[in-house]
């Protein structure tokens, strides 16, 4: 018989066992260690910082007593923690349940999803829109649908990882521009003259670099060249342009835009979820067939209520995008004095502050963690190598206290680390 100690023995024996894996895992295991040694080596490792708080421009980070700014967020307009759109979710859970555990064509729609998906459709000028687990599903799920081997997709070389990964799924002829670059968008359109559809994909506003697309020349170019225009908003709606339409009403060409994907993740509540805005018959086919929203589970009530109340809160108080406006042009006007190298557009708020070399941004982030800044360095593969930078957003929530607060910090270590002088 087996005695106790003997038996844990042989337990313990196969814990082990089972916790190595194969042979062929073990080796392989090795194998992806060496490369995250390498990461490390490089300087390029991306540390995840744990928060214990709601988000908002004041965070709570573990092995920080105080409160720290976060000049870190999608957050641009405050929302994430707003009362009002924290008691909408509460209200929802109450009503609707924690999710559907299905998808919508099973038993996953309900009454809180077409109610969002009117006044999205409505937000962006549009005749319907259909609602995703995230913009990248939306991405991921829409060119397969409307592009078929006849047609062609070109699209800006620096466009977001999932329009690139949607594009690779759809059987179109793909063809890419220079980031921006209209002569070059002229010269594929007139490669793809004879396909049967074009369409021009961009990102409205580019996530690392604050740049805005050039909306009206490629609109002027589609109409030329027969196209449609489809721009991926994530960073534009709910805070840019006059009213936070985005960057087509930024432009005043909302009537030129064919098709918009964006997100309820960022400014339209923070929680998650995104959205193909467009004509009725596409939303229309792509509940049919779209593999993402087919067979991916139906948004939670709490969260498709939080995005509607923050767009009941974004259609009313139109003086939000003013401020984030305001806040933008304090920073960069700032920083800019002070001798720091700022990208992106001037009216943007994503302020991306140019450091190039990927060890110094990291360093600069913990010192300004240090100081009760919340920032994070941004290297390769995420942007380019030599290229490494803190990207720094603002939102309507900062005080300009608060956002001067955030500029003396980075002057101060800025002098230190001899980034500016």
């Amino acid at each position: 018989m087996i005695k106790s100690n003997q038996l844990l023995k042989v337990w313990r024996t196969v814990l082990l066992q089972s916790q190595a894996g194969t042979a062929t895992m073990a080796q392989v295991k090795t194998t992806l260690q060496q490369e995250l040694e390498g990461i490390k080596e490089a300087g390029t490792w991306k540390g995840e910082r744990i928060i214990t708080s709601k988000q908002g421009p004041s965070i709570h980070v573990q092995g920080s007593k105080n409160d720290i700014l976060n000049f870190c967020a999608n957050n641009y307009l405050g929302l994430s923690s707003h009362p009002e759109v924290i008691e909408a979710g509460k209200k929802a859970l109450d009503t609707h349940g924690a999710g559907l555990s299905s998808v919508r064509f099973i038993c996953g729609t309900i009454d809180l999803h077409k109610e969002l998906e009117e006044k999205l459709a409505k937000f962006h000028g549009k005749e319907d829109s259909i609602l995703y687990a995230s913009c990248f599903d939306a991405n991921a799920g829409i060119f397969e649908v409307l592009l078929g081997a006849e047609d062609a997709v070109i699209s800006d070389e620096l466009n977001h990882a999932s329009i690139i990964d949607g594009i690779r799924l759809c059987k179109a002829k793909r063809l890419r521009y220079k980031h921006r670059d209209m002569e070059d968008l002229e010269k594929q359109l007139m490669d793809a003259k004879d396909c049967k559809k074009k369409l021009i994909a961009t990102d409205g506003v580019f996530s690392m670099d604050g740049n805005v697309s050039p909306l009206p020349d490629i609109c002027k170019l589609a109409d030329k060249y027969n196209a449609m225009v489809f721009i991926d908003e994530c960073h534009g709606t709910g805070f840019f342009g006059p009213t936070g339409r985005g960057t087509d009403e930024h432009f005043g060409i909302s009537d030129k835009i064919d098709i918009v994907n964006s997100t309820l993740g960022k400014a339209l509540g923070g929680a998650a979820g995104g959205y193909t805005a467009g004509p009725r018959e596409l939303t229309t086919l792509l509940r049919q067939r779209s593999r993402p929203y087919l067979f991916s589970n139906a948004l939670p009530p709490p969260v498709v209520a939080c995005a509607s109340k923050a767009i009941d809160l974004i259609t009313t108080n139109t003086s939000l995008p003013q401020k984030v406006q305001n806040n933008t042009k304090r920073f960069r006007s700032r920083m800019s004095e002070a001798g720091f190298t700022l990208s992106g557009d001037p009216e943007h708020p994503i302020c991306p502050v140019m450091l190039g070399d990927a060890r110094l941004a990291n360093i600069f982030a913990d010192e300004m963690l240090e100081r009760g800044i919340y920032v994070i360095g941004f290297s390769y593969p995420v942007v380019p190598k030599g290229k490494a930078r803190i990207r720094v957003q603002l939102s309507a929530a900062h005080s300009e206290a608060e956002v001067d607060r955030a500029i003396d910090a980075f002057i101060e270590i800025g002098r230190k680390l001899k980034v500016i002088s």
